[in-house]
């Protein structure tokens, strides 16, 4: 583990600053990124344990703006002696790029900023073979478990150092991230089911700490899903749990936001920003400084600080989220959401940590007042079209509700479809609860993965399933 900022990037920023002096007069912009990342997994099951570590993503891109068209170039071999080469590079690629199509991009002046961020783990560094030990405790409670034939638990810890160097900024962070997942697959009568949990912490310890207490739920959650029926399809009022509220953020006004869209006009939200959207309970937000969890950074690719964007306030779409080429093009200020799948990947405007906020309402009063629904629960996938505004959910398990109560029946999987207008305009509660689900990555179609959060409170809605 690393545990603090790249000593490989820090040995490289001189390297950065010489190919800085030498473009920044050359061009309107020039921003350079350097980008070290470390993962580090555990995995045990009832038969195997292993360990990796994987720098996945080690190297460094230049971004230069001349004449309304930005071009880069991406190397992982940065050294004084490759500068002439790089440069060289550079300029060939500015001079092809000019007989393009001119998009009139000109970014706004960047303030003046020199500071170096840092998230580290609280509590004790634990090695791997404490790692290991402790995952294998965890795993053998499911041996206990009546049905469980086979379990698994996993531990990653995820260390990103990022440096951005440009003519009137100079930015380091360095951030920490621990998480766990566990399952346990059940099996009776020729069926197996299988069913997951996870534990996100800025503490190792408490992470691993957390871990076996899931255990006893993991395994008779998948048990409930051995004897789960389909649910009847139909129009129903239903309660969604916080990953499922998440997952409608996520997919309902998540990507259709993202501003890069609303620049190629794929995205209807484009022309509803200032309008009603949702119930006047809802509320949404976006940022990676809106709350902590796995996509919780200080500054993005781009080299602006992480943003708190409140896209839907009150049930009014309020604005979008962007990158710096997204925001210049439509003249609004970039929200700190241009981000890469690695160094050599092109920014794209992507969610960060995306929430409904929390409201009032207790979650009994909730279940009481529903007399035919479900309470659905634990994201399975989603997908949408942020064009038409159609989306579809879909929930591992959903808990029948008649008559105010629940009954005990579990249904699976729940598939919810529908406009995204009307779903979110049909929230008639929600909750005080609140809860961010940190085990996520999205892709950008079907490309370009980002590490996402997702979650809010209960919500209470109509939709349809099947």
């Amino acid at each position: 583990m690393q545990k603090s900022f790249s000593k490989y990037l820090k040995s490289k920023k001189p390297v950065m600053a010489s190919l800085l002096e030498r473009l920044k007069d050359k061009y309107e912009h020039v921003g350079i990124l350097g980008t070290d990342t470390l993962t580090t997994v555990c995995y045990v099951d009832y038969h195997s344990s292993n360990v990796g570590e994987d720098s996945n993503d080690c190297g460094f891109v230049i971004k230069v703006v001349h004449d309304g068209i930005y071009s880069e170039y991406a190397t992982n071999e940065l050294t004084m002696r490759r500068l002439d080469k790089i440069e060289e590079k550079i300029d060939e690629l500015v001079k092809a790029n000019m007989k393009t199509k001119k998009v009139g991009l000109k970014l706004a002046e960047e303030e003046k900023l020199t500071k170096s961020f840092s998230r580290k783990n609280k509590g004790k560094y634990l090695n791997k073979e404490e790692i290991i030990t402790a995952l294998k405790e965890t795993v053998d409670l499911f041996k206990q478990e009546e049905k469980i034939v086979h379990a698994g638990a996993r531990f990653m810890v995820e260390e990103i150092s990022k440096v951005y160097l440009s003519k009137n900024k100079d930015l380091e962070q360095y951030y920490f991230f621990p998480s766990a997942f566990i399952y346990s697959v059940a099996a009776d009568q020729g069926k197996t089911q299988m069913f997951y949990n996870s534990v996100d912490d800025i503490s190792m310890s408490k992470v691993l700490k957390e871990l076996p207490k899931k255990v006893k739920e993991t395994a008779s959650v998948a048990r409930e899903l051995l004897v789960a029926e389909n649910p009847e399809p139909g129009i129903y009022d239903v309660i969604t749990a916080p990953s499922i509220t998440g997952l409608i953020a996520h997919e309902a006004f998540g990507h259709g936001v993202e501003m890069d869209q609303f620049v190629k006009d794929r995205a209807l939200g484009k022309e509803y920003i200032d309008k009603p959207v949702a119930s006047d309970l809802v509320s949404m937000r976006d940022g990676a400084a809106s709350c902590f969890a796995i996509a919780s950074y200080f500054f993005d690719d781009d080299g602006v600080l992480a943003g708190d964007t409140l896209v839907i306030d009150k049930g009014i779409l309020k604005t979008g989220i962007s990158d710096v080429n997204a925001a210049s093009m439509l003249g609004t200020k970039p929200t700190g959401n241009g981000r890469r799948q690695a160094y050599d990947h092109k920014t794209y405007t992507r969610m960060t940590n995306t929430f409904f906020e929390p409201g009032k309402d207790k979650l009994k009063d909730m279940i009481k007042s529903i007399e035919d629904g479900y309470l659905i629960d634990v994201t399975n996938n989603g997908m949408e079209d942020p064009k038409n505004w159609q989306i579809q959910c879909t929930a591992t398990i959903g808990r029948e509700i008649k008559n105010g109560k629940l009954t005990g029946k579990v249904v699976s999987p729940v598939i919810m479809s529908g406009y995204v207008i009307d779903l979110l305009k049909s929230i008639s509660a929600v909750s005080d609860d609140f809860k961010v689900n940190s085990g996520g990555s999205c892709g950008k179609g079907y490309k370009e993965w980002v590490r996402v959060s997702d979650g809010g409170p209960y919500l209470k809605a109509k939709v349809k399933i099947g």
